[in-house]
């Protein structure tokens, strides 16, 4: 699986950062119809959008679909530190994950304002 678009590029995405880290495996179980299933939703919603906005014909609807992905990378972020937080991930695999998805907040980030040169 591999979305380029300009100088950007995302390659073995498929299944988000947690596919590599398998981070939620080791949270409660209390938490498997909570945070954990948010967590991995947000996983997969963030290379999906990308997939999808490149599948478009217009560059509105790319753009569109690249902010929502940047969103959902946020969302993602945000329940990551909570999970830490709660102690429910080490520190070093959050910091791995934290790193992670701010190169792909970035790598969105520019990609939308390639998109979007006059906003």
């Amino acid at each position: 699986q591999y979305v380029k678009f300009g100088d950007a590029s995302f390659s073995n995405f498929g299944g988000g950062p947690f596919a590599r880290y398998n981070v939620t495996e080791k949270f409660p179980r209390s938490e498997l119809y909570g945070m954990v299933s948010q967590m991995r939703r947000a996983s997969v919603s963030t290379p999906s959008n990308i997939a999808e906005g490149r599948s478009r014909t217009s560059r509105k609807d790319f753009s569109r679909l690249l902010s929502i992905a940047h969103g959902s990378a946020a969302e993602l972020e945000t329940q990551l530190e909570i999970s830490s937080r709660l102690e429910f991930c080490s520190e070093e695999n959050g910091k791995i994950l934290k790193d992670l998805i701010n190169e792909i907040k970035a790598m969105l980030g520019s990609m939308i304002r390639k998109l979007n040169p006059l906003h």
